[in-house]
């Protein structure tokens, strides 16, 4: 189990598992529509039409939509003027990004869309990263 944590790319999946849980927990819980998750938890991915542009735009536009910052406004928003469809949706968003998370595919740097805050994708979790961490390691 130690090994575990000293591994933060595996924790940082793992914290994308327990995301992704919680959320479709919640969203179960609360008894919202399937209807309404099958067909909104993919909205997320039309931000990678920014790719069209160049890299820059489309890891902006990436960045935007999958960072929890958002979605973890549109919940408390929800939650202040019991919203519940907007609580629904911001479950979904969570989701979408926990999945996202927990299979490797990370914020993105504008180098390019496998360049990402959780490493390359495609590449192994020990192997480096480049210069492309804030370290520079």
């Amino acid at each position: 189990m130690g090994s575990i944590f000293q591994k933060p790319i595996v924790l940082l999946r793992l914290e994308g598992l327990a995301v992704f849980l919680l959320a479709l927990v919640i969203y179960w819980q609360q008894s919202f529509g399937w209807i309404l998750f099958w067909s909104a938890v993919l909205l997320p991915d039309l931000a990678l039409l920014g790719y069209l542009v160049n890299a820059r735009v489309g890891s902006m536009a990436y960045n935007v939509t999958h960072s929890k910052l958002l979605p973890g406004a549109l919940a408390v928003f929800a939650i202040i003027t019991s919203n519940a469809l907007f609580s629904a949706l911001a479950l979904i968003w969570f989701v979408h990004i926990g999945v996202d998370r927990m299979l490797g595919y990370g914020l993105k740097y504008p180098e390019g869309f496998k360049v990402t805050h959780l490493g390359t994708i495609g590449k192994l979790g020990g192997e480096s990263r480049g210069s492309y961490l804030p370290c520079g390691k």
